[in-house]
């Protein structure tokens, strides 16, 4: 079924038909999560959604986040949101029994965060910023760290962050500058300025813990001079909590998000902020990565959560309003017809559909090897799923957000001028998923972090099993009649993929790294509406078999309808890959030739 904002049969089939997410259960950690415990919980979620997100989505738009009196103050909705989904148990989720948490798989979790954040993308991130930051603590940090910070952020009480973007250093971490200077206690004291920081400050939560990165005195430059602290507004003492020198600056007026707090923090202006250290000295860097690629993860979900919303929105006003005829029945006296009677207009909702679709597909399917690999004893297979997770992170963070943001314009259109007004939701969900190509990490260094980390990592290892997926995927397809046709174009488009992939690697060993990265965003790109053309033809395989083996009525409707969402792909998004191949293999370098006085 499809409610308002979200397909939970897309994730029922998502879950258990595409990726059988209940035979993780045969990990002894996930013992507890057969398909009945996870269509339950699946339920669970969006019931919370309907009852405590959903409904304040638009309000919190109008009612924004504002500072003032020195306190950021967020919609009362907020702190009743994430206490619903603590006592529910989805913060810690993934943590073990003994630590609080639940076992969940990865893949379940993020199947409910789909909902939550379809349902309000204003809320739902302020509890798995948490969660994220949790779980930094937890696999780095002390069991002092552990036992003070964790339980009061799993119950929804204490907000947590990542603090990483500084005024003088955006994404180059290298230049980051805040400093911490040992005590002589255990403690670092911490001076510095942090900005854009998520959740940073906000009423609904009693405290913020903040996963800052600073360079401990005498640190080696650049980023192997970066450490890890865990920082919080208000220090423990003596079991009481005290302010620990860190000041809200103030908060950004953003374009979208409104209901979301991005703070500028100032550490130490009276030198009393305490921080402390999580694992070793130097090594900040690599441990704040495990909460990145998670964000990174948890950014593409966002984005594809708020462009199904959007789908659903523009669909539902596709169904309702009637507008014009049939271009062969020009009769007047007729009444007009729906207007998704229009062509056109089912082009643009199925063009919405198949990026939500097969976002949300890459998406579960990254989860679902997060999974294996932390916890399958098989080298290979643990391998495997890690490398292909790896390779695969740039693309599931990148791809939902920039063609999200299409996508959801494109919903705007059908709406047409209504659209553009805030009598409907669509411009706000416009608004509001514009951000997500930028947080985590700009398109454009996930780009150079896919062409100049993963495809080579480990000698190309990782490509390799990705080529091994496509073609384990284009053989079933091909030994299926209705599906030949779409096994076919994925092979040439895989095949062009791997030659485009050689020559680029040609450049990088005969050039400077700057020409064969020059067009990285564009790489990203092809390779991500490849990406997306498999999980495309993996759901038709299995939605073809269904139909062979005689579903009906209103299933049968749905596997149909994945299998025309599939063809749309392969005959409108696919063919867009030929234009970045001939980009990218061609010798002209415009952009590396045209010289900043040109651009006037």
């Amino acid at each position: 079924m499809a409610n308002a904002y979200v397909s939970l049969r897309n994730l029922q089939f998502q879950l258990f038909e595409l990726l059988e997410a209940h035979t993780l259960q045969e990990y002894e950690f996930f013992r507890d999560y057969d398909r009945e415990s996870m269509q339950m919980a699946m339920e669970a979620a969006l019931q919370l959604a309907d009852q405590y997100l959903y409904p304040y989505y638009r309000e919190m738009d109008q009612k924004k986040a504002h500072y003032q009196d020195g306190e950021v103050w967020v919609h009362p909705a907020v702190k009743d949101a994430i206490r619903a989904m603590a006592e529910a148990g989805w913060i810690g989720a993934i943590d073990s029994y003994e630590a609080g948490g639940q076992q969940m798989p990865l893949t379940l979790l993020n199947a409910a965060v789909i909902i939550f954040n379809a349902a309000n993308p204003n809320i739902a991130p302020y509890a798995f910023l948490t969660q994220g930051a949790a779980n930094l603590i937890r696999n780095f940090g002390s069991e002092e760290l552990e036992q003070t910070y964790i339980p009061q952020m799993y119950a929804g009480k204490w907000q947590g962050t990542m603090a990483l973007t500084e005024p003088q250093a955006g994404s180059s971490l290298s230049d980051l500058s805040t400093t911490a200077t040992p005590t002589g206690n255990g403690a670092y004291k911490l001076r510095g300025q942090k900005i854009y920081i998520s959740g940073g400050d906000h009423t609904a939560a009693e405290n913020v813990v903040h996963l800052a990165l600073a360079r401990i005195e005498g640190a080696p430059p650049g980023t192997k001079g970066i450490s890890l602290f865990v920082v919080p507004k208000h220090r423990p003492d003596n079991g009481q909590l005290v302010p620990n020198d860190v000041t809200t600056a103030g908060i950004y007026g953003k374009m979208g998000q409104k209901g979301y707090v991005a703070a500028h923090l100032m550490l130490g202006e009276r030198d009393d902020c305490h921080g402390y250290l999580v694992g070793e000295p130097h090594k900040g860097l690599r441990y704040m990565f495990q909460m990145m690629n998670e964000a990174r993860i948890g950014t593409g979900v966002m984005a594809a959560a708020t462009a199904s919303a959007a789908y659903y929105a523009s669909l539902k006003y596709a169904n309702e309003r009637p507008q014009g005829r049939h271009p062969s029945k020009k009769d007047a006296t007729q009444p007009p017809v729906l207007i998704i009677e229009h062509a056109d207009v089912r082009r643009m909702l199925l063009f919405q559909k198949a990026v939500v679709e097969g976002s949300i597909a890459l998406l579960m399917r990254c989860s679902h090897y997060a999974d294996v690999a932390g916890h399958e004893p098989d080298a290979e297979k643990k391998k495997r799923a890690h490398l292909l997770l790896e390779l695969l992170t740039p693309v599931a963070k990148s791809w939902p957000s920039e063609m999200g943001i299409f996508s959801v314009s494109t919903g705007m259109q059908v709406l047409g001028g209504a659209g553009y007004t805030d009598d409907f939701p669509l411009e706000q969900y416009f608004r509001d998923i514009r951000v997500n190509s930028i947080y985590e990490g700009t398109t454009t260094i996930h780009g150079m972090d896919l062409l100049g980390r993963k495809v080579m990592m480990e000698n190309g290892k990782a490509a390799q099993y990705f080529a091994e997926e496509l073609q384990a995927c284009i053989q079933q397809a091909a030994a299926m009649d209705p599906l030949k046709s779409f096994a076919e174009k994925l092979a040439g488009a895989a095949q062009d993929l791997q030659q485009t992939t050689m020559h680029l690697m040609g450049l990088a060993m005969q050039e400077k790294p700057e020409v064969f990265l020059a067009d990285a965003t564009l790489f990203l790109e092809y390779f991500g509406t490849i990406a997306i053309a498999w999980q495309w033809l993996e759901q038709a395989l299995v939605a073809q078999r269904a139909l062979n083996e005689g579903a009906e009525g209103d299933e049968a409707l749905f596997y149909q309808s994945k299998l025309q969402t599939c063809r749309y792909f392969f005959e409108y998004e696919l063919p867009k890959t030929c234009g970045l191949q001939q980009r990218l293999r061609s010798s002209e370098r415009v952009t590396l030739e045209t010289r900043p006085e040109e651009l006037v």
